[in-house]
């Protein structure tokens, strides 16, 4: 590892410092040199640590200067701090107290890769979607000022969160009520040219100086006293404005109401804790413009910043995913295949992304398409106004989103997509639960909130071949569809030579069975078909089926479920108003009254940790299927005992 590490300064202390911080007051008595090395500690646990839980590294590697620099300015927990997003808040977690249980980094009952209140006094906000900051802190200081109170409230969000439409809504808001807040706006992309940074900076140290502060304000004053001062005052604005305009990048903030500084460096403690603590004297909102690198200190990172955003557990000499190489296709990927060689065939197609292009599968889309390619940056909402757009241009846009981040367009699906019945496809990544990432990014609400749009179709593949035919059907229909699929590898099947257009709303029998039905969705199919195998060597005799489509449904794949003792739902989404809500629904326009078990996620947020401890957690696993539908059958014999109704043999014969 030491080879990949950036070399710390040669007169550091060879006694370590990071596992005697266990507050943020503890930064405050370290001196420069002692912070030097605090830093180079950090990065070494961080590499450490996220090389066997994975994680997000680079950008952590990325603001640990900067976490310190606002932690020696603040007094927390009394100030405030609010995270972006939250997944480069593992230096901040590293000096609240966590230090001795990092270790246990994403993993189940262990340290969240998110700020979590219930974690700390320090995480003010659970965060995990981007773009929220400002809004939240802006919240946090109105409140402050309405019970009378003093503490800082400072958010903090990188430039790609600052694409999010609800940046712009809060900065607009913030500039408005004039509030006294801090925005410190980690840029880690932005390249500064020498002249302009020199410019920039200097006009930052004069603005960071009280006494140049001191003395425009006094000189101002005494001029507007008189006719012709005013006059000059107002002639020497105008000049000011002309000259900052051409000259300062920040000018867009100053013309909302808010200060601005910088650009500073983001990896100079020294001049983050300055920057922030003249913030804290400022009347009103101020942003800090502070530049800094991604994966700072450690090479691979600094190297390939996109590949460490967020990384599986990895070899810190090599930088190389642990078992990367050779093995199944992920859904994504193989999403990312079918979608180039369909785009091949049909030059209407094109993909959308909002600022996920490897993460949904679409580099390969991008390189071969660059013209049909749109990334919109954190940008939801538009991303799906801009599909219709393109639909009612004549297009097929495939718009690639995270089921937990498309959330936030729903109102675009309804009004945008759907009212229009514009043929727009959704392909939905990481639905189900996601692992790791935890209660932010499970993506266990999708089947729910899409059941309920009017003109929209739904489906979920059971397997990654089935995915290329849902892929395939969804651009021969008309009107919105989506396809939602889980994160991770597939089951290893055979991708279809040649897809096949799928029958809309028919349903695949898997397994013929006279006791108990299964009838599954997406990933839980293979779930189904292996709790049917042990249900057989305890004599119950259960049909399986794929019901590949959520919306419409197959009636006649219900009706035919509903002649057994028990129907069974099964599906990786919230039991209200999902897939098995669509079930009974269905059940009770039939008149029928065979009883139903629904295996879904509780009405919960799901912590983190890996899926199939997740998955054993909300009893979608075979032995707890087993156990589920044993139960379930006890109690359906029991009733029809009692009731006089006979077997379940009887009961189908009187259908």
């Amino acid at each position: 590892m030491a080879g990949q590490l950036r070399e710390r300064a040669s007169n550091v202390s060879t006694t370590p410092i990071l596992d005697s911080i266990t507050e943020p007051a503890d930064l405050k008595a370290l001196d420069q040199s002692a912070l030097r090395q605090l830093a180079a500690e950090i990065r070494e646990v961080l590499v450490e640590t996220v090389a066997s839980t994975g994680g997000h590294l680079a950008p952590n590697l990325g603001v640990v200067e900067l976490t310190l620099g606002i932690h020696r300015a603040l007094d927390c927990p009394k100030d405030r701090i609010v995270w972006d997003v939250g997944h480069q808040a593992y230096v901040h977690k590293l000096v609240t107290g966590r230090r001795a249980r990092f270790d246990t980094l994403r993993t189940y009952g262990g340290v969240c890769g998110f700020p979590k209140r219930t974690e700390s006094e320090h995480d003010v906000h659970d965060t995990g979607h981007a773009s929220n900051s400002i809004s939240v802190a802006l919240g946090l200081a109105t409140a402050r000022d309405l019970r009378g109170s003093d503490e800082t409230v400072v958010a903090v969000i990188g430039d790609g969160s600052l694409t999010g439409g609800m940046a712009f809504e809060a900065l607009n808001h913030a500039g408005h009520l004039g509030s006294r807040l801090i925005i410190v706006l980690n840029d880690n992309e932005m390249s500064i040219a020498p002249n302009v940074g020199a410019m920039s900076s200097y006009l930052a140290r004069v603005r960071l100086d009280r006494r140049y502060r001191r003395l425009r304000d006094d000189v101002e004053s005494a001029l507007g006293r008189t006719k012709l001062g005013a006059a000059m005052v107002a002639a020497g604005e105008a000049a000011k404005e002309s000259v900052k305009q051409l000259l300062v990048p920040g000018m867009i903030f100053e013309e909302l109401g808010i200060k601005y500084v910088g650009p500073i460096d983001g990896h100079d403690i020294a001049q983050v804790q300055n920057a922030v603590t003249w913030a804290k004297t400022a009347d009103g909102p101020v942003l800090i413009h502070a530049v800094t690198r991604k994966g700072m200190g450690y090479a691979h990172a600094e190297d390939r910043p996109d590949t460490f955003h967020g990384i599986s557990p990895f070899s810190v000499e090599t930088g190389k995913v642990n078992g990367s190489g050779g093995g199944p296709l992920s859904y994504t990927d193989t999403f990312g295949l079918a979608l180039v060689a369909e785009a091949a065939a049909d030059e209407r197609i094109v993909a959308i992304t909002a600022a996920m292009p490897a993460g949904t599968g679409l580099t390969h889309f991008a390189e071969r398409f660059p013209d049909r390619f749109f990334d919109v940056g954190i940008a939801e909402q538009h991303a799906v106004g801009l599909a219709a757009g393109l639909a009612h241009g004549g297009e097929v846009p495939v718009v690639a989103i995270y089921s937990t981040f498309l959330q936030r367009a729903y109102d675009q699906v309804i009004m945008d997509a759907a009212l229009q019945d514009l043929h727009i496809i959704f392909a939905i990544d990481r639905a189900g639960l996601v692992g790791e990432d935890g209660p932010t990014h499970h993506g266990v609400f999708d089947l729910t909130y899409l059941r309920a749009v009017p003109n929209l179709m739904l489906m979920a593949p059971a397997d990654e071949a089935e995915l290329v035919n849902m892929l395939h059907t969804a651009l021969q229909a008309e009107g919105p569809v989506a396809i939602r699929y889980p994160r991770g590898i597939g089951r290893g099947v055979a991708l279809p030579a040649e897809p096949e257009v799928l029958e809309a709303g028919r349903a695949e029998v898997r397994r013929e069975g006279s006791d108990v039905a299964l009838l599954a969705i997406g990933r839980m199919v293979d779930v189904a078909e292996q709790s049917a195998a042990l249900l057989a060597s305890d004599g119950v005799d259960c049909r399986v089926v794929n019901m590949r489509w959520v919306k419409p449904m197959d009636l006649e794949a219900i009706t035919a479920a509903a002649t057994t003792s028990l129907v069974v739902t099964m599906e990786e989404n919230t039991g209200l108003g999902g897939f098995g809500a669509g079930v009974l629904e269905a059940l009770a326009d039939l008149g029928s009254d065979t009883p139903v078990l629904r295996l879904a996620i509780s009405d919960c947020f799901v912590t983190h940790g890996a899926t199939s401890r997740l998955l054993a957690d909300v009893g979608l696993t075979p032995d707890s299927v087993r156990t589920a539908v044993l139960g379930r059958m006890r109690d359906v014999r029991g009733t029809e005992t009692e009731s006089g109704s006979g077997t379940a043999q009887a009961r189908r014969r009187t259908r």
